[in-house]
């Protein structure tokens, strides 16, 4: 079936023939002359929002209250967890930020409501690293579930994706980054300069992985394909043949003792590397932040092969309806506006909506964060401590650096029950 017959089929969906810009211009019009909502403060409304751990702050549910009167109650799980609870409790929750790789599993399982973009004021301010897949108008790698072939639905409740822009999206997007090895470089004598060094036997006993199937499978990859052992056809849809190469690979490297540690929550990692047990693992931006606040050396090591990338974003479960669901559209055109943005990139986070953070900012920190620059200033963590002194270059440098370097993204693919049957037999080997 072509584009023209899918869009036919379906009478939710907007012109496929309309492009980026006019159909963005018009959800912003639109925004425009309804307003977004506002929700009275005596109204009490709590918004129950699911996700991980690592966009739910205080300090951002303080400063939605104080600014709107609506209150934000978190529900923090893992990454597996919000899937499951998306698909199989979908009233238990009036928000969720998830990832766009999730996206395959969740759509078809019709429990998210399409975003309707005419209510999103920022909509056509959103990076197109994301909507298009450009960093500076320029292509980057979108091996994996890069967020532009899941970032639009056909309909209002369609189960099936757009592959051109409508008036509904299935998220809004929240934070991305990509994504590198966290290292100790005190404690390591050489420089890193490749993901292969995650299995290199220097390195025996002091490595550790992220057990996040989905995900870890992607930096083992990249570590695999960087000795020159094996070469992927995407590493985001792995093969049936390529999955038993890769957990082969990793279970004689297991054996061999190289792995210290397979960790699946944010502490553990930032533990693990703050202790000195590990020296080189998977690691999340944040967690390398609060390792550096606790006074040790560690590093978001840029790699010659490039970033695995990722995304989140907020939906809303279909059941949502009435001034619940007016609030939830404030909340995530306030996060758009700029002071959730600004907090989450001193984590070393990119917010969906760059240019409103920088209002938010000083001069320094912007320069340090987005432009690459050394620190005119002591950087500072959200929670005010020392994140860098004067003079330091953020890990990866410029944004356009950094994004454009993207060589994958996190993917479910389409053998995942078999990839994580096989992940589960290495682990458990």
């Amino acid at each position: 079936m072509n584009d023209e017959q899918a869009n036919a089929r379906d009478a939710d969906t907007t012109n496929a023939g309309i492009s980026r810009r006019t159909f963005i211009k018009g959800a912003v019009a639109a925004a425009g002359i309804a307003g977004f909502p506002y929700v009275h403060a005596q109204e009490k409304i709590t918004l129950r929002y699911l996700g991980t751990a690592v966009n739910q702050s205080a300090e951002i549910a303080k400063k939605f209250k104080e600014d709107t009167g609506i209150e934000i109650q978190y529900i923090p799980v893992t990454t597996d967890d919000v899937t499951k609870r998306i698909i199989t409790q979908p009233n238990s929750f009036d928000i969720v930020d998830t990832e766009y790789f999730s996206l395959k599993k969740l759509i078809p399982a019709g429990t998210l409501a399409g975003m309707d973009a005419k209510r999103i004021r920022l909509a056509d301010k959103i990076t197109p690293v994301l909507t298009k897949g450009e960093v500076n108008g320029k292509k980057i790698g979108d091996q994996g579930t890069a967020p532009k072939k899941v970032m639009f639905l056909k309909g209002a409740r369609s189960t099936e994706f757009s592959t051109t822009p409508t008036e509904w999206m299935t998220l809004i997007p929240t934070t991305y980054n990509a994504d590198t090895l966290g290292i100790r470089p005190d404690l390591i004598s050489r420089p890193v300069t490749t993901w292969a060094d995650l299995l290199n036997p220097q390195f025996k006993g002091k490595a550790a992985l992220l057990n996040i199937p989905a995900i870890g499978i992607m930096d083992a990859a990249m570590a695999i394909e960087a000795t020159g052992q094996v070469k992927y056809g995407d590493k985001g849809n792995m093969t049936k043949a390529e999955i038993d190469q890769t957990i082969r690979m990793l279970i004689e490297a297991k054996r061999a003792g190289q792995f210290r540690a397979f960790w699946r929550d944010f502490n553990e990692s930032v533990n693990l590397m703050a202790s000195g047990e590990v020296v080189i693992q998977s690691m999340w931006s944040p967690a390398v932040t609060k390792v550096r606040t606790m006074g040790i050396a560690c590093k978001f090591q840029p790699l010659k092969e490039g970033y695995r990338s990722w995304a989140s974003g907020f939906g809303f479960p279909r059941s949502l309806q009435g001034r619940k669901l007016d609030a939830a559209y404030e909340f995530v055109n306030w996060f758009q506006d700029g002071w959730a943005g600004a907090y989450l990139m001193r984590q070393g986070y990119y917010p969906g909506v760059t240019e409103t953070a920088k209002s938010h900012m000083q001069a320094y920190e912007w320069d340090y964060w987005m432009e690459g620059k050394p620190a005119a200033q002591d950087i500072k963590a959200p929670d005010g401590q020392l994140l860098e002194k004067a003079g330091s270059v953020r890990d990866g440098g410029a944004y356009n650096q950094r994004m454009g370097a993207i060589a994958c993204w996190n993917a479910v693919m389409d053998e995942n029950i078999y990839m994580v049957q096989k992940w589960n037999e290495f682990i458990a080997a």
